[in-house]
């Protein structure tokens, strides 16, 4: 077996590619969950804003997930951070690549927006897909009111998304399945109250190309949903869930002269005490015994993969 060692330099590039997967899942999440708020036609568009950016969640966890994990979520992050699953470098790395991926999602919607014929305030078209309370929500949902929904949206999101990626559970194949649904049933809530998006990075890339109030309203939709990430965090964490999330890494081999220098030490370190001294008897030089035929079944080399 070859043993391989990690140097710095290929953490920091595998944490690179980690941090862009996330980066481009993200901007697939909020160019589909703005754009077609946006641009929706209940009557061209049979389906609803929050089934399609459920299924961006499944497609993106798909597609980018075997690299990063599929976060696409500062909350997912934390939530992960809090129940011990992978390190504080790491969800920084992360969260500030979410960021980014949300914003040039955004701007890409923002370009479009300006290209239609007819709209004067691309913001102002932006205040409608972005989430707010008090006047800024559809059922002028007071501040406490939308502080409690998004705790408790982000906390059963990332509650979901921890239970369902555990190691101990057998169903972990069907995660981004699992997880898209939830943020379609979420986001059916949230945007009846106010936008809400369970998502601190979709709401920054909104509010940023929105009109002033949105980024004036921006503390809540970061606060509450961290706030509930962190609860559902600990209740993982108490559950004895805290083993790091298994993410893929590609090791670099040792070099050939190392490498046979740790054979050789490993081969010295397994052989019984003593064998060194104990001489084994001179034994003549025999006729070559006939090669015997080995017992095979091909029923059970068929079966274990052996023959085709």
């Amino acid at each position: 077996m070859t043993t391989t060692v990690s140097t710095p330099s290929s953490r920091g590039s595998r944490l690179l590619a980690r941090a862009s997967a996330e980066a481009l899942g993200t901007l697939f999440l909020v160019v589909i969950g703005l754009g077609v708020l946006i641009f929706i036609n209940p009557q061209a568009v049979p389906m609803p804003a929050s089934l399609a950016s459920g299924l961006t969640v499944t497609a993106a966890m798909l597609a980018f997930g075997y690299l990063s994990g599929g976060h696409f979520n500062p909350a997912i992050t934390v939530g992960h951070l809090v129940a011990g699953r992978m390190k504080l470098v790491d969800g920084a790395a992360y969260v500030v690549a979410q960021i980014v991926g949300g914003l040039l999602g955004a701007l890409a919607i923002f370009g479009v927006v300006r290209t239609v014929p007819g709209i004067t305030d691309s913001r102002t078209v932006f205040d409608t897909a972005t989430s707010g309370f008090g006047t800024h929500s559809s059922f002028q949902v007071p501040v406490t009111g939308v502080m409690l929904i998004e705790v408790l949206g982000a906390a059963l999101l990332v509650g979901v998304f921890l239970g369902v990626t555990a190691r101990r559970n057998p169903s972990k194949l069907a995660a981004p399945f699992a997880v898209g649904l939830t943020v379609a049933v979420l986001l059916q809530l949230g945007q009846s109250t106010g936008n809400l998006a369970f998502n601190p990075a979709r709401a920054t890339a909104s509010a940023i190309f929105s009109s002033s109030w949105a980024v004036e309203q921006l503390w809540l939709f970061w606060a509450a949903p961290l706030v509930g990430a962190a609860i559902a965090g600990l209740i993982f964490r108490g559950f004895g869930e805290a083993t790091p999330a298994a993410v893929p890494e590609v090791q670099e081999p040792l070099p050939a002269d190392v490498r046979d220098e740790k054979s050789a030490e490993d081969a010295e370190a397994a052989a019984p005490e003593g064998a060194a001294e104990v001489s084994a008897p001179a034994v003549e030089p025999a006729a070559a015994p006939v090669e015997a035929k080995p017992d095979v079944d091909p029923a059970r080399e068929f079966f274990d993969g052996k023959r085709d």
